[in-house]
């Protein structure tokens, strides 16, 4: 599936849209297509680390993943 993912903090350059692995819903799950999304101030600062206390809850050196 496609996806925009960052790998690193800063600005929107750091975006990329690229092909990743589909995860398998587990037993009581479900999978959805989501056709449209948006973003908000909060994802903005998160993405950017900025406060810096935000690292804490991301990752200190580059984003973690969940």
């Amino acid at each position: 599936m496609k996806a925009w993912v960052y790998r690193r903090y800063g600005s929107p350059d750091v975006l990329a849209y690229e092909e990743i692995e589909a995860k398998v819903p587990g037993a009581k799950e479900i999978a959805i297509r989501v056709r449209a999304s948006g973003l908000n101030a909060a994802d903005w600062h998160i993405m950017r680390a900025d406060p810096f206390l935000a690292r804490i809850a991301m990752g200190l050196r580059k984003p973690r993943h969940r």
